[in-house]
């Protein structure tokens, strides 16, 4: 395999193509140790120890750092590496080494969302914004299991109660502008029309 190209990405970084493709970046002081050069010869035991060893361990550091601060999903993580220039095998091996000692979790993830977003926002929402995040439904599924278990999970008939007294609405003293405007705005939440219909009184 022959180094086609060295594009610099920062002062310290750059980015190596290996025949024609874009394989991996590298510090610039490393690439120096190594002897890598546009149109020289990289060898498979050089290509291997970058890929297996170099690049594996600064991902999985690269994660372990990240979730110091607070959570990712498996999605948000591989994004975060994507953006590094990591190469798939590497980011794959990362998330598999950092979920194995529990470090991501999905479903816990999804549970801790629920249990914030849940006295603000309606179901369809929340699903919404976790599947946005890479989250699967069934993960999003077992994660409500978890809450409803656990007795996390707010009526959305009581959630909806809550919101019109933020609003400081009243259905006996409003008119139907102000009925329907109150309708969109928790349509806008997700919440069910009929739901809805009954909380604000548009239809009596």
């Amino acid at each position: 395999m022959t180094v086609t190209d060295i594009v610099e990405l920062s002062k310290t970084r750059s980015r190596i193509f290996v025949d024609n493709e874009a394989a991996f970046v590298l510090y610039k002081s490393e690439i120096g140790k190594m002897n890598i050069k546009k149109d020289k010869e990289l060898s498979e035991e050089s290509f291997c120890h970058i890929m297996e060893e170099l690049l594996v361990k600064r991902a999985r550091l690269r994660c372990l750092n990240l979730l110091k601060s607070r959570d990712y999903t498996k999605h948000q993580l591989a994004g975060k590496l994507k953006q590094g220039f990591y190469p798939e095998t590497v980011i794959e091996n990362a998330l598999e080494y950092t979920a194995s000692y529990g470090y991501i979790d999905d479903v816990r993830y999804a549970a801790a969302f629920i249990k914030y977003a849940g006295s603000t926002k309606s179901k369809r929402q929340i699903v919404n914004e976790l599947l946005k995040k890479g989250v699967s439904k069934q993960d999003i599924e077992n994660a409500y299991v978890q809450c409803e278990e656990n007795h996390f999970l707010m009526d959305e008939e009581e959630l909806i109660r809550k919101l019109l007294e933020k609003k400081h609405y009243h259905k006996n003293d409003s008119t139907l502008e102000e009925r329907r405007k109150i309708a969109a705005f928790l349509y806008r939440k997700g919440f069910s029309s009929d739901k809805i219909n009954k909380a604000v009184g548009l239809y009596e």
